[in-house]
């Protein structure tokens, strides 16, 4: 009895000292370096007599244990010349007087000296009148010729493709909400309500909805792809209310092992994160989809599909960073040595990435299936000599349950060895949570899905989201693009169209 309520006590004490460390500790896993005097962070109105304790496997160690270098990256500035293609607006300065001061002759000019610095030119807004002239013949009567007037991406609208457009950058790519949005407007001397420019981001989201539709049918065939979901906060009018809805990232990148898939991410809304919504998202992909060790990705895997199995590949960087936590609340010094191993393994990735799938594969048939295996061994010798109800336990069965998944990158060289990909996607979509608060309203939430793929794509190929976004729209609003030439207009196929004329000018 005292053996157990001792390991029970030692659980509730985690679990308050995580919920500690979530509230005032530090995002970064690098940054789980714990110093004993700093280790406790009290409420102001609560006082604990709380103090790190060893999780069940030994003593704590008594200095703390350096899990990551602290050394700070170099500062990456621009030291040198500015890039050359930027125009260059020329600025001469002049002397107050060319008259020498000693004999009143004229100065000559001897030579320069030449600086350049960055400058900015605000946005401007700018009335566009576009004039149509009527053509009559003389010699004809009721024979007048006139062009046609542009279509236009808001009908009977007086906003411009480029206006609207920098608007939904604005929210879906630098998350700036459409209420400050309004505000910068107002700034200029334009007032226009909220509503109006959420109809804007609507009707954007209308005209995009194929090109959409098209990057996640793309996404779904590539044999690798990542996924993860996030909570999406939508209002529900009738209750007062928001109510938890989800965003699911379906993320490809090859660029690791040179494969032929560009980064490209996709968002689908839905009501929940059950299976049915998953299973509906996939229901024609076939392949080997990268998670985290949610059951709803297994349950699916498990399921006879008529497009094909799905494999499994779980997130080694989940598996850490448990035992991270456990590091941070216990100084568990066998939490501190699967880190380091796990560390060994992360050192073989960096030196391969970039390869090609069969030198990454051979490095890890090589290297790191040893490490694994005398990772897995070490794990369950220490499994079975400590409490089963320690948060060392539970690291530990998290690891060895989806171990199969866990090692399949050391079987495929295009298999990454964590979901990093997806999870930094998903970045992007927290930050405009985060400004926005919630969705208004489940179209809302799809047209943002739809945007932010199409822009966060933009901005993982390093093109920039409003050249593209304005370039696209018009190509659809005007007809030059039609429906079956959509793939023309994904942002890979479209940098490297607009490449193509620059390398032949060079």
């Amino acid at each position: 009895m005292v053996v157990s309520l001792d390991a029970e006590n030692e659980r509730l004490r985690t679990i308050v000292a995580t919920f500690k460390d979530m509230v005032f500790g530090s995002r970064s896993e690098k940054a789980a370096v714990v110093a004993a005097d700093q280790f406790a962070l009290d409420l102001a109105d609560v006082v604990t007599d709380v103090t790190p304790t060893a999780a069940n496997d030994d003593e704590a160690p008594s200095q703390p244990v350096i899990l990551a270098n602290k050394s700070r990256n170099k500062a990456r500035r621009n030291i040198g010349a500015l890039p050359k293609h930027l125009p260059r607006c020329e600025q001469l300065i002049e002397p107050e007087t060319t008259v020498c001061p000693c004999c009143q002759g004229s100065l000559h000019r001897i030579g320069q000296d030449v600086s350049e610095v960055l400058d900015l030119i605000p946005a401007i807004l700018r009335v566009l009148r576009m004039i149509r002239p009527k053509y009559a013949c003389r010699g004809c009567e009721g024979t007048v010729v006139q062009a046609k007037a542009l279509p236009r991406l808001i009908e009977n609208s007086m906003a411009s493709t480029a206006l609207v457009t920098h608007v939904v950058v604005s929210k879906f790519a630098w998350f700036s909400t459409l209420y400050r949005q309004s505000q910068i407007l107002a700034g200029h001397g334009i007032r226009l309500d909220r509503s109006t420019l959420a109809g804007w981001v609507r009707r954007t989201a209308w005209w995009l909805k194929g090109l959409y539709d098209l990057q996640l049918q793309t996404i779904h065939a590539a044999p690798l792809v990542f996924c993860d979901e996030t909570p999406m906060p939508v209002l529900d009018p009738g209750r007062g209310r928001t109510k938890i809805c989800q965003f699911w990232a379906h993320a490809i990148d090859d660029r690791p092992w040179g494969g032929p898939s560009p980064p490209a991410v996709a968002y689908v809304f839905a009501p929940g994160r059950g299976k049915n919504e998953i299973a509906a998202q996939l229901i024609d992909f076939a392949g080997t989809l990268q998670v985290d060790g949610y059951q709803v990705y297994k349950s699916l895997a498990a399921d006879k599909r008529p497009a094909g199995t799905i494999q499994l590949a779980f997130c080694l960087a989940h598996a850490r960073r448990k035992f991270v936590t456990v590091y941070k609340e216990t100084k568990s010094p066998f939490a501190h040595e699967v880190i380091t191993r796990i560390a060994a393994i992360y050192a073989i990735e960096a030196r391969v990435r970039g390869t090609s799938a069969e030198i990454r594969l051979a490095a890890r048939q090589n290297e790191t299936a040893r490490l694994l295996q005398d990772l897995k061994e070490r794990m369950t010798q220490v499994r079975d000599g400590i409490s089963a109800q320690s948060s060392l336990a539970e690291a530990i069965r998290y690891a060895l349950h989806h171990w199969d998944g866990l090692t399949l990158f050391l079987s495929d060289g295009r298999v990454e060895v964590d979901s990093n990909t997806v999870e930094r996607s998903m970045r992007p979509i927290a930050l405009g949570r985060r400004n926005s608060l919630f969705s208004g309203s489940e179209g809302g939430a799809e047209s943002w899905a739809i945007l932010a793929s199409l822009l966060n794509t933009a901005k993982l190929n390093d093109v920039d989201p409003q050249t593209y976004l304005c370039d696209v729209l018009e190509r659809i609003v005007s007809g030059r693009t039609k429906s079956h030439q959509l793939h023309e207009l994904l942002v890979w196929n479209w940098k490297a169209a607009r490449a193509m004329p620059a390398q032949a000018a060079a």
